[in-house]
C-alpha cells in the first residue's frame, strides 16, 4: 500500500518545530486530564509515533494507524520501548474491516483532518470506532486564524469570518501535480458535523498561538509555552491559532 508519506520526509518537517509540538502536548495533555478511563485507545494517521508517548501511559492497550509504511516503521522504531502498542497500515476508510468496532474508549486524529476531504464521512466511521460515551481529540487547520482574518481586512474582505466555504491552501503547481489536498476548515463547519455525527463538544483549544519566527528566535521556548498555556482556552473563544483542537464525547 503506497501513501502520499512514503515519499515526503515527515520527520524533518518537524525540526525547528519544537514550539508547536509541545503547544500541542499541552492541549492533549490537559484533554486527558478530563478523561477518567482509557482502556483502549487508537491514533488515526499517527506518522512516525510523535505524539504516541504522550497518551500511551494512560492506556491498557494503544494503537496506531498510518497509511505510509515508511513512517509506520519509523514509529515502531521510535516506540520500541512501549509493549502496549499495536501497529496497523491502514487508512482510516479501511479501518471498520481491521478493527472491532465501538471498541475504543479515545480516538486521536491529529494534522490529519485537513487531507480529509468529507468531514460527514469521516466523522460517520470515526464514530463507528468508538465505544459508548467514548471520546474523540481531534486537530484540525483553522481557515479564520488571526493572521488569515488580518490579510482578508487589508483587502477590505469583510465577509471571510462568516464564509464557512473550505479551502484548499495548496499552491497552483500542487494542485497540477495533484499533491495530497491540505483544507482549512471554518471552525463552526466542523462543529456542525461534529453534532450531526453524535459528538458532544466537551472543550476547544486554540493552538500554536505564537507561531511566529521571530518570537520563536528571539523569545525562550519555556516562556512562549507558558504564554501559550494560559491563551489555549481564552483565544479558542474567537479561533485565534492556525490549528484548533477539540475534545468531544459520543453520546450514549
Amino acid at each position: 500500500m503506497s501513501a502520499f508519506y512514503d515519499s515526503y520526509d515527515y520527520s524533518a518537517y518537524w525540526q525547528g518545530r519544537e514550539y508547536e509540538h509541545q503547544a500541542e502536548i499541552i492541549a492533549i495533555s490537559e484533554f486527558l486530564k478530563k478523561i477518567k478511563h482509557i482502556n483502549r485507545a487508537i491514533e488515526i494517521g499517527g506518522g512516525f509515533g510523535r505524539l504516541l508517548p504522550f497518551y500511551v501511559y494512560r492506556t491498557k492497550t494503544s494503537f496506531l494507524t498510518e497509511p505510509s509504511s515508511k513512517l509506520l516503521a519509523l514509529a515502531k522504531k521510535n516506540n520500541k520501548n512501549f509493549k502496549n502498542v499495536k501497529y496497523l497500515q491502514s487508512t482510516l476508510d479501511n479501518l471498520g474491516k481491521r478493527v472491532r468496532k465501538n471498541s475504543f474508549d479515545l480516538v486521536l486524529m491529529i494534522r490529519v483532518m485537513h487531507h480529509m476531504g468529507n468531514p460527514d464521512k469521516t466523522f460517520a466511521e470515526i464514530s463507528n470506532l468508538i465505544s459508548s460515551d467514548g471520546y474523540l481529540i481531534l486537530e484540525f487547520a483553522n481557515k479564520i486564524h488571526f493572521k488569515n482574518v488580518v490579510e482578508h481586512v487589508i483587502k477590505k474582505d469583510f465577509t471571510f469570518w462568516g464564509d464557512t466555504t473550505t479551502i484548499d491552501v495548496r499552491s497552483k503547481k500542487s494542485k497540477r501535480n495533484k499533491t495530497i489536498a491540505f483544507l482549512n476548515y471554518h471552525p463552526n463547519v466542523i462543529k456542525e458535523k461534529l453534532k450531526e455525527n453524535n459528538f458532544e463538544i466537551i472543550e476547544i483549544r486554540s493552538v500554536s498561538n505564537i507561531r511566529s519566527s521571530w518570537a520563536k528566535t528571539h523569545l525562550p521556548r519555556t516562556f512562549l509555552l507558558e504564554i501559550e498555556k494560559l491563551l489555549q482556552i481564552p483565544f479558542s473563544y474567537f479561533y485565534f491559532g492556525p490549528s484548533i483542537f477539540v475534545l468531544a464525547k459520543k453520546k450514549g
